[in-house]
């Protein structure tokens, strides 16, 4: 006799529960009862079991490829501007830096600016092996950084896990409720969703890059005039994200999502609102260093996919690159914003690899 539908997604259901479990315990064990090792191999243990379980009863399977080369070119530019911001922060001469073969070059005549320079990289990359450089003398003042293999191994896996997090908020944000997401080898993700026929569905989905940028607000007359008139020419009217009032706001963007290289949710410091925190790269950190340096007092939008996340008010010049998004939201609503930030500065793109329909294979 045939296991009907209904009773397969229930024990798949009940599948997944039992995982998540197990998983909650993982995480909630001390660190010295678990080391990194051992958690990741667990963790790729259920993965792979959810995933096989899943696949027996048949759906679409989706394989994406992320981007390593965009990753690499990510890396040796934020270097570049880590080893620019370090010698010029330090007053240190340097001539001839650029981005070459794998590496950064830098000539620095001095010693003693060689010597501090490399303790200010080894101090900021401290507990961080994703940020392992080498560093070789090449002689007569000449220094090449790069990071070491290990160093680019573990960034893959921080993109492939980032990507991973995104991919399952975005299909959350889009009604998608059953899938399982995991790594498919060291550059590649693997997603499947039981029972689904239609994988042109979802790829769509990711076919659609998110637009982040961030500008400056049009105060030369109200938004609900512009709404009912003409806007200046240059400005436009967008909605907001969750309060759905007009903004009136510059088209130009001052910022974009490609220079954002961390976001996630969080709680702000005072209040515990749960709010989404990013952070610039150094070629962002110093344009909105000189962006609020010349707009104190001026609203500042966030928007997101042409909507307004937040337009706080520009009380002094922000200097370290850091920013919190607050806008009364749900955990779960800061939660995505933070997701589809991250999503339009993941380095590189998806690439589809592969979409097919899986035919069930579970026996009664």
């Amino acid at each position: 006799m045939t296991t009907p539908p209904r009773d397969r997604a229930t024990r798949l259901i009940v599948a997944i529960a039992m995982m998540s479990a197990i998983m909650a315990i993982a995480i909630a064990l001390p660190r010295a009862a678990l080391a990194d090792d051992q958690f990741d191999k667990m963790r790729a243990r259920i993965v792979a079991f959810v995933g096989d379980k899943m696949e027996k009863q048949g759906g679409s399977r989706i394989i994406y490829r992320v981007d390593s080369s965009g990753l690499r070119e990510s890396v040796l530019t934020d270097l570049r501007d880590d080893v620019y911001k370090n010698l010029h922060d330090g007053h240190i001469a340097f001539s001839n830096l650029a981005i070459r073969d794998g590496g950064v070059d830098v000539k620095i005549a001095d010693a003693k600016g060689r010597d501090q320079l490399a303790r200010k990289l080894a101090a900021a990359a401290d507990g961080l092996p994703s940020h392992a450089l080498a560093v070789t003398d090449g002689g007569n003042g000449a220094v090449r950084l790069a990071p070491t293999d290990a160093a680019s191994v573990a960034r893959l896996n921080e993109l492939v896990e980032e990507s991973i997090a995104m991919i399952e908020q975005r299909l959350k944000d889009s009604g998608v409720k059953l899938a399982s997401v995991a790594p498919d080898g060291t550059d590649r993700i693997r997603i499947f969703l039981p029972g689904a026929t239609e994988p042109e569905r979802i790829t769509a989905i990711f076919a659609r890059k998110v637009k982040v940028s961030f500008r400056l607000i049009d105060a030369s007359m109200s938004p609900e005039q512009a709404q009912s008139g003409t806007p200046p020419e240059g400005s436009e009217v967008l909605l907001g994200f969750k309060d759905k009032q007009p903004y009136l706001v510059a088209k130009d963007s001052v910022l974009d999502g490609e220079d954002i290289n961390y976001a996630a949710p969080g709680f702000a410091a005072g209040t515990k609102d749960p709010v989404a925190s990013f952070r610039f790269n150094g070629r962002g950190t110093r344009r909105l260093a000189h962006v609020t340096e010349e707009d104190v007092g001026r609203s500042f939008a966030i928007v997101l996919d042409d909507k307004v996340i937040s337009a706080p008010v520009i009380r002094e010049p922000i200097t370290g690159g850091s920013v919190q998004i607050s806008g009364n939201f749900t955990l779960e609503e800061a939660n995505s914003v933070a997701m589809l930030l991250r999503a339009g500065a993941l380095p590189g793109h998806l690439t589809l690899v592969e979409q097919q329909v899986i035919q069930p294979t579970a026996k009664p």
